[in-house]
């Protein structure tokens, strides 16, 4: 069942918490920065949330107007959720966060999500200014995102890009390997944890560009 229960705080951090300390609710969150999603989306980025669970912070960050719930246009006319503009001041609450427990031990049997990952490449990538632009489709557990590469600059979309010059298919762990320097794209490609096509030197570019060995 949705919460209201209140630290009775008057610090403003007590107050933060009052909207947002529940249990999965940064994550929610988290799985909105880079872009709306279904709720079938978020539940698959969150195995280990009950769909009831994440309804209900998903009701909760909605009546406190960190999120809202939208219709698609046609022909897609399936509902998503996306940030708010107030939600949207949580990213780099959010991203520092997640540089605050870099050292902090994995648990066992941790998952990743597509949005995890990409959030780690879009912070830790430092294309070459002097490199060609180029566009990635990057499919991650059946998602598509547009990665793009300009000027020493690096965005990420979600949904698919405008002719892209490259494009990977894997899962985000495997990405994560790739971008840590654990995996070499070359033995990814040859054991099948990996599809490419398109630019290969491109998509080197785009994994040499992770300039911190530490994984998402």
């Amino acid at each position: 069942m949705p919460t209201s229960r209140s630290y009775g705080d008057a610090c403003a951090i007590a107050r933060a918490l009052d909207v947002v300390g529940e249990r999965w609710a940064l994550l929610v969150v988290r799985e909105l920065l880079l872009g709306s999603q279904r709720f079938s989306d978020l539940r698959r980025a969150l195995p280990a949330a009950s769909s009831n669970l994440v309804a209900d912070r998903l009701r909760e960050l909605s009546a406190q107007g960190v999120i809202r719930r939208r219709k698609l246009p046609a022909p897609a006319s399936s509902w998503v959720y996306e940030l708010t503009e107030w939600g949207t001041d949580l990213e780099p609450i959010l991203l520092a966060l997640g540089g605050w427990a870099m050292h902090v031990p994995l648990p066992p049997a941790a998952t990743l999500s597509a949005t995890s990952v990409l959030l780690f490449l879009r912070g830790s990538a430092r294309p070459d200014p002097g490199a060609p632009s180029a566009t990635y489709r990057i499919e991650l557990d059946d998602r598509v995102w547009a990665v793009r590469t300009e000027a020493g600059r690096l965005d990420v979309r979600p949904g698919e890009p405008d002719r892209p010059d490259a494009a990977l298919r894997t899962d985000p762990a495997t990405l994560n390997a790739l971008l840590d320097a654990s995996l070499d794209l070359d033995a990814a490609v040859s054991d099948g944890s990996v599809v490419t096509a398109g630019d290969r030197p491109a998509l080197r570019r785009l994994i040499g560009a992770v300039a911190s060995p530490a994984a998402a």
